[in-house]
């Protein structure tokens, strides 16, 4: 592979910016072909970003010979199945998170895609985004000494959308996202966790809902412990008052906290005294990781950080907290 000749099942709202133009702003990478079901769009999507080739079908996107690897950005009720069918077409897939519904969804993936010789990436970003590998390189470095704790916090109000069951988004809806908002938003938190501090590897969890607006969960309270014994408890609440986004290493010499989904000031408490740091998301938040895939791909750079081996231990940790066994 000289090139990575990327084409899109799902061309919805998160490949507009976050991720879509990243493919053709990577080294090494652009953006061949585009499909969605829905009739014009994957055509109106093609037009807009200048894409060559539009689909309506998912097979006929995945046999198109210039397209050499598929970015499924389907929501994860189709994960595996459209994951399943790169896989026996021998392509490298990129999968949206979460990687899917279940651990068994995503185990059947890991392992098709083995069987295949071909890799499988997913889309948690935060292990390749500056922000968050600071935040990483603080932590391991030491200077906050050994991880004793960690404290996760986030809560949402309800969106209009949610308090109408006509217009519930496929976001609450657990066939479709496998649960609701925490499922969607936690994951972010607790894959960044398992690269920055290990694998988790005991959950206990309490999974609600509380308000009664759609059939997901709205709250979770869950603890965990890592391999390498820090503790940790997470609280998420999708029908407060007001949001909270916060994150709290603790260590034996100091702390770090920063938020999951803003790029506030990054807060560091150590033995040498207070700082900050102000590290801004870049424009499309997927290309340092969709560049890290290609350069795998390529051949170019380390193995991505991303892959279905990391994404199915954060399935297993929210499916653990969601009392799914």
């Amino acid at each position: 592979m000289s090139n990575v000749r990327w084409g899109i099942l799902g061309c919805g709202d998160v490949t507009e910016k976050k991720s879509g133009p990243a493919f053709q702003k990577a080294r090494g990478s652009e953006l061949v072909a585009v499909m969605r079901r829905t009739p014009g769009l994957a055509a109106d999507y093609a037009r807009r970003h200048g894409v060559p080739r539009w689909y309506e079908d998912a097979d006929a996107l995945i046999a198109d010979p210039a397209v050499n690897a598929v970015y499924v950005a389907t929501p994860p009720g189709s994960h595996a199945e459209l994951a399943l069918r790169c896989a026996r077409a021998h392509k490298p897939c990129y999968v949206e998170k979460p990687m899917a519904r279940t651990v068994a969804e995503c185990r059947a993936m890991v392992d098709a895609f083995r069987a295949a010789g071909v890799p499988l990436f997913v889309a948690y970003y935060r292990r390749a985004l500056p922000r968050f590998l600071a935040i990483r390189e603080t932590i391991r470095s030491g200077e906050i000494g050994s991880v004793r704790f960690v404290s996760v916090a986030l809560q949402r109000p309800t969106a209009p959308a949610e308090r109408d069951a006509r217009t519930l988004p496929w976001r609450v809806l657990p066939e479709q996202a496998g649960g609701g908002h925490f499922v969607d938003l936690a994951c972010h938190a607790l894959d960044f966790l398992d690269y920055a501090l290990g694998p988790i590897v005991e959950v206990e969890g309490f999974a609600v809902n509380q308000a009664g607006l759609y059939p997901a969960e709205d709250a979770v309270s869950m603890s965990f412990r890592f391999a390498s014994g820090a503790l940790g408890v997470g609280r998420f609440c999708f029908a407060a008052h007001r949001p909270a986004d916060e994150v709290v290493v603790t260590g034996s010499e100091g702390e770090i906290r920063f938020a999951t989904f803003a790029d506030d000031p990054i807060a560091i408490v150590g033995p040498g005294g207070d700082r900050q740091e102000v590290i801004a998301h870049p424009a499309h938040i997927q290309q340092p990781m969709i560049q890290a895939v290609v350069d795998d791909l390529l051949g170019n750079g380390p193995p991505a950080p991303s892959t279905g081996e990391t994404a199915l231990r954060t399935t297993w940790v929210m499916q653990q907290a969601l009392g799914g066994g």
